[in-house]
């Protein structure tokens, strides 16, 4: 192998590695990213439980007054 195929050789080497290194911070930032959405979607599937919740509390009572656990015993 001569001189110069061993410096193209050498810089190809070189190419690889610094968009290896470019591709590894990519991906590490888009697992940050994909880690904070994460999060949020968690955080906004229990509103939206906690909301459907409170909707059919109140649905329930305009339809049918106080929610059976509220009820009054016979004897009030």
């Amino acid at each position: 192998m001569s001189n110069e195929d061993q410096q193209q050789l050498a810089a190809r080497v070189d190419e690889l590695e610094t968009r290896l290194s470019f591709q590894e911070d990519t991906l590490g930032q888009l697992n940050d990213v994909i880690t904070a959405q994460d999060a949020q979607i968690r955080a906004l599937v229990g509103r939206v439980k906690e909301m459907t919740e409170k909707y059919q509390d109140l649905s329930f009572e305009v339809q049918k007054g106080d929610k059976p656990g509220d009820e009054k015993p016979p004897h009030y």
